[in-house]
């Protein structure tokens, strides 16, 4: 975490299987702006050093798909002229951190080719780059495969195509806004939905960094993507304008 950034720690406690926490950052889109003391936009088509964000992306991400307004944020994914747009925010050097509790109250949009994500990159990455960095997905969700939530991690041993993952399938996930989590310690993560635990990632390796990239600070990613090699190739151009809708995020640190 960067020395500048100032934490203020609120007396805010829960259990996590027996781990006392106590609340160490949170954002609940106050106001009618996104707070840049804390965010980044990433913009544009990720060229020319990612074109397509690495995933053959078909949206532009910019300054104008996003709202900050009654307490939410809302990325809106949008279609017009054959230009697809949407928002991609990160709080890299801005607030990153190392173990605890993550988690975003948020409501999903829906439709074939959308590809909402809450997920972290290791602060590492302008040294070592990606998979390297380490990657924790606390929510990925795609339109093409409705009722169903994906939990990942992608480290060097396991990238792209990665074997750390879980999908579950939930019914009622695009109804209403639903609580997605990740309680990250020395030895594992564990994925939540609604306080439903929903898969473990606890690797033997601990000491190889291939395997367990997760002993550094991480930094928060929101984005809504459109198309690409894990949300698409079709895209429904029908269900243009889409939102996601973003409440709060919290991060708790454990205390024991």
């Amino acid at each position: 975490m960067k020395s500048s950034l100032v934490i203020v720690f609120f007396l805010s406690f829960f259990s996590c299987k027996g781990q006392d926490t106590e609340l160490l950052w949170e954002e609940n889109f106050d106001g009618n702006t996104l707070n840049e003391s804390f965010w980044n936009f990433e913009l544009g088509n990720g060229c020319p050093n990612l074109c397509g964000w690495g995933n053959n992306e078909l949206q532009e991400y910019t300054k104008t798909n996003h709202k900050v307004e009654n307490g939410l944020l809302t990325i809106t994914a949008k279609h017009k002229d054959s230009v697809y747009s949407s928002t991609r925010i990160t709080t890299k050097n801005k607030f990153q951190f190392k173990y605890g509790k993550i988690e975003a109250r948020a409501k999903l949009p829906v439709g074939k080719g959308l590809w909402p994500a809450f997920w972290m990159l290791g602060s590492n990455i302008d040294e070592v780059g990606w998979p390297k960095c380490g990657e924790i997905d606390i929510l990925e969700y795609v339109g093409k495969e409705p009722h169903k939530i994906f939990n990942s991690l992608h480290t060097k041993n396991s990238h792209g195509n990665t074997i750390n993952t879980k999908k579950t399938k939930i019914d009622n996930i695009e109804e209403g806004f639903h609580v997605y989590a990740a309680n990250w310690t020395e030895t594992k993560i564990e994925f939540f939905v609604d306080n439903k635990l929903l898969y473990t990632f606890a690797p033997d390796e601990l000491e190889n960094d291939n395997i367990w990239p997760f002993k550094q600070s991480f930094y928060v990613i929101l984005n809504l993507a459109i198309g690409g090699n894990f949300g698409g190739p079709e895209v429904d151009d029908s269900i243009f304008p889409q939102e996601f809708v973003i409440d709060y995020i919290k991060v708790y640190r454990h205390k024991n």
